[in-house]
């Protein structure tokens, strides 16, 4: 079972993705992306779905520190701001997929999820 990292400061965002996702992934979720950090770098993750916009730590400084020590790990970022510039700077990145918030739909965020995991 692929083992996912949810980083996100809204945890109503956290629960829903997490319940969703938990059958089909083993999910851990983390509302401080400095903690999140430390233990995705820690912990073998093969996939983290990570909030642009969060406090402390925004997604893309995660990312880009991510991408320092561990390049295989898959990254899908999330943001409900729907810009161009976030999508094609989460890219310069090395995001491998982008999401907007609110989500289409869940099944859409799993089919993404799977997509990236499975290299398509």
């Amino acid at each position: 079972m692929n083992k996912i990292a949810i980083v996100d400061d809204e945890n109503h965002i956290l629960e829903m993705l997490s319940t969703f996702l938990e059958d089909s992934y083993d999910v851990t979720i983390f509302s401080n992306p400095l903690v999140a950090l430390q233990n995705i770098q820690n912990g073998g993750f093969d996939l983290v779905l990570c909030d642009i916009m969060m406090p402390e730590m925004n997604g893309l400084e995660l990312l880009k520190k991510l991408r320092e020590n561990h390049n295989d790990t898959k990254v899908i970022m999330m943001t409900a701001f729907d810009t161009m510039d976030k999508a094609l700077e989460a890219h310069k990145y090395g995001a491998n997929h982008y999401i907007k918030k609110p989500f289409n739909s869940l099944i859409e965020v799993e089919q993404k999820i799977s997509d990236v995991l499975n290299n398509i």
